[in-house]
């Protein structure tokens, strides 16, 4: 990257502009829990300084200091309107939901009220028809409604916006720099009175903070009032080095009480998980407050089922189906006959009396796979989604 094009300050953030080489970034296979092939950092760095974020840390190589220094790629456009240009392509971008938001910045943070990157992107995706997945925390993609609700009658949109909790004073410790949960919740609904399929991540909850069950439960029941289509749940990671300095350093000041309990449940791991005995406990603690209110837990089918290849299609709603189980205490073949079926150059349905011999496919699982192909879904996964407490019994026939 060319860095030393300009710098400045906007409204006391640094920014420093720079020239990228690349915008569109491949995932190895599909990810089941955006439904995207396809994500993009127009941002490095973001002024949003959410306490826990996992960006500030040091494998995501952002320069200066995160939270106050933010990088602009400001030839994105360009490049990415030559990487979505199909005349340019010896293989055609795969079909899915191409993903704004998260990584290493925000794409509504308060430089795109100057720079309007993500605008111009999203009209973009719009000319080669693409759905689009958002998330965010800022409510300044209410500016963007026209050319959302363009992509959605053309394709499909999503609207996805991220939470520690619905506590305002909480929320004003750990995500300083965003709108508060109530300003958020009304943007969610404001995008669904447009007609926007909407989203909750409930990501990440954070140890001994907003974990507990009157705060999960408050943050499901304000979500459900909005009738949010599904919410994605998940713990809080924190890395050795510059996160975890950070975050401890905020700790001290508001819960120093706190900093021996997250010295047992954070020991060093490489991806800064916690420990699994807290991990399995959060997400019983979450199952069993979601089933209370039947919001899918997951993206459901009907949003992906007509866009993605037959081979992603099952890939995805394997990986929903090992996550759900998972979530339960039990153990489940499906992600690694996920994992064998994201290698596969063939099409399933060339291969339908070969399906056993792929590594993880079972009789239940081929059953599930031959049903997915067959009508687009899994009778399982869906009331697994939807937390359906009727049993139903499956032999994983590994």
């Amino acid at each position: 990257m060319n860095t030393n094009i300009r710098s400045g300050y906007i409204n006391e953030m640094t920014i420093r502009e720079i020239e990228a080489k690349s915008i569109l970034r491949k995932h190895k296979k599909i990810d089941s829990w955006f439904i995207s092939h396809y994500g993009m950092n127009l941002y490095r760095g973001c002024t949003h300084n959410c306490v826990y974020c996992d960006g500030r840390s040091e494998g995501y190589y952002v320069d200066g200091e995160f939270g106050k220094d933010v990088a602009v790629k400001t030839n994105a456009i360009e490049i990415l309107r030559r990487e979505l240009d199909p005349k340019r392509k010896r293989t055609p971008l795969k079909r899915s939901y191409i993903m704004l938001g998260g990584g290493v910045g925000d794409s509504y943070q308060p430089a795109e009220k100057t720079y309007q990157l993500t605008r111009k992107a999203l009209q973009l995706i719009c000319e080669h028809n693409f759905p689009v997945h958002m998330l965010t925390k800022s409510t300044l993609i209410e500016r963007d409604i026209d050319i959302l609700k363009k992509i959605n009658e053309k394709n499909r949109a999503i609207v996805s916006f991220s939470f520690s909790s619905v506590d305002e004073r909480i929320s004003a410790i750990f995500e300083p720099g965003v709108p508060s949960p109530t300003e958020r919740l009304k943007t969610l609904a404001f995008f669904k009175n447009e007609g926007i399929t909407c989203g909750m991540f409930l990501l990440p909850v954070i140890p001994f903070v907003t974990d507990t069950e009157k705060l999960i439960e408050d943050a499901i029941r304000k979500a459900n009032e909005v009738d949010i289509d599904f919410i994605i749940f998940g713990g809080m990671t924190l890395k050795d080095g510059k996160q975890k300095d950070y975050f401890f350093n905020v700790l001290k000041n508001y819960y120093p009480n706190l900093i021996p309990e997250y010295q047992k449940i954070y020991i060093g791991n490489k991806w800064g998980q916690a420990s699994g005995e807290y991990y399995y406990s959060l997400n019983l603690r979450f199952r069993k407050i979601a089933k209370k209110y039947g919001i899918p837990i997951r993206i459901p089918p009907t949003l992906y089922k007509d866009i993605l290849s037959e081979n992603d299609l099952v890939i995805v709603m394997l990986e929903h189906l090992d996550y759900l189980l998972k979530l339960e205490g039990k153990s489940s073949p499906f992600g690694h006959a996920a994992y064998s079926i994201s290698q596969l150059k063939a099409p399933l349905s060339t291969m339908k009396g070969e399906l056993r011999k792929l590594k993880g496919v079972g009789r239940t699982t081929e059953g599930i796979i031959l049903e997915i192909l067959e009508t687009g879904s899994s009778s399982y996964c869906e009331k697994l989604l939807k937390g359906d407490e009727q049993k139903i019994r499956l032999e994983q026939d590994i």
